[in-house]
């Protein structure tokens, strides 16, 4: 089987092929270009580079949350036209399982992204030589809020995604002793991760993909939030009427 991966859940964009058992290919690009620019040409280089086609890909898979709303919809969108074409399989893995499958082999991770407000998307996972088992579920909160969690995982503990720094802060004080953080390198590199895990996923077809959010995009909390505002602040109906 040959696996084209894809991950822009974040501000990196990534790319991996792999093959069997063995990693073929894989790049990331993090240059402040948006991924509507760079994905298909990063897609391109991939193929040209293992000298394959799309029709040579036996799935694609893509990272479908959570992460950046726009991200996960252009991701999203590239892998449903790549493989309409043959009607390739497909499939969409968490970004954090795809994390887990980066970390080292031994104790447990805890794969944090940065979601803004000092708040993260997190999920926990034991490692093996048989790749990760999941702890908990993917879910959203402040990083504060799961420390309690965090303490109770098996050492040693790796943390992983562009939000563990913020899981260390959250950590510190409490738990030091057999927590590790990788390098940034490595812990937000998750293209080959998204492969890796989508050997272990229920393969769907393109159009049934679709991104799977944890909570609502920037622009429609900030319209909830405006909202309330304004329903707090608007005088009911009998002072209107005595105006």
């Amino acid at each position: 089987m040959t696996i084209l991966g894809l991950d822009c859940a974040g501000k990196t964009a990534g790319v991996a092929i792999y093959q069997e058992d063995a990693l073929l290919y894989e790049a990331r690009l993090c240059a402040g270009f948006t991924h509507s620019e760079t994905l298909l040409c990063l897609c391109q280089d991939a193929l040209h580079a293992c000298r394959l086609s799309p029709d040579d890909i036996s799935l694609f898979a893509v990272t479908a949350g959570p992460g950046s709303f726009t991200g996960l919809r252009i991701g999203l969108a590239v892998v449903k036209g790549l493989a309409f074409c043959n009607e390739t399989p497909c499939a969409g893995v968490s970004t954090l399982e795809a994390l887990a499958f980066c970390a080292p082999p031994a104790g447990s991770c805890l794969c944090a992204l940065d979601a803004r407000r000092g708040e993260v998307y997190h999920a926990a996972f034991s490692l093996g030589p048989d790749g990760p088992a999941r702890l908990w579920a993917d879910g959203h909160a402040p990083a504060q809020s799961i420390v309690a969690q965090a303490k109770q995982l098996p050492g040693p503990l790796w943390l992983v995604g562009d939000g563990a720094h913020l899981m260390l802060q959250a950590l510190a004080g409490q738990r030091t002793d057999d927590v590790f953080i990788l390098g940034e390198s490595a812990r937000c590199s998750a293209a080959v991760g998204v492969c890796l895990a989508a050997r272990h996923a229920v393969p769907q077809n393109a159009e049934s993909l679709s991104p799977q959010y944890l909570r609502l995009s920037q622009a429609e909390r900030e319209r909830k939030e405006k909202l309330a505002k304004l329903n707090n602040t608007e005088p009911d109906k009998t002072e209107r009427k005595l105006v």
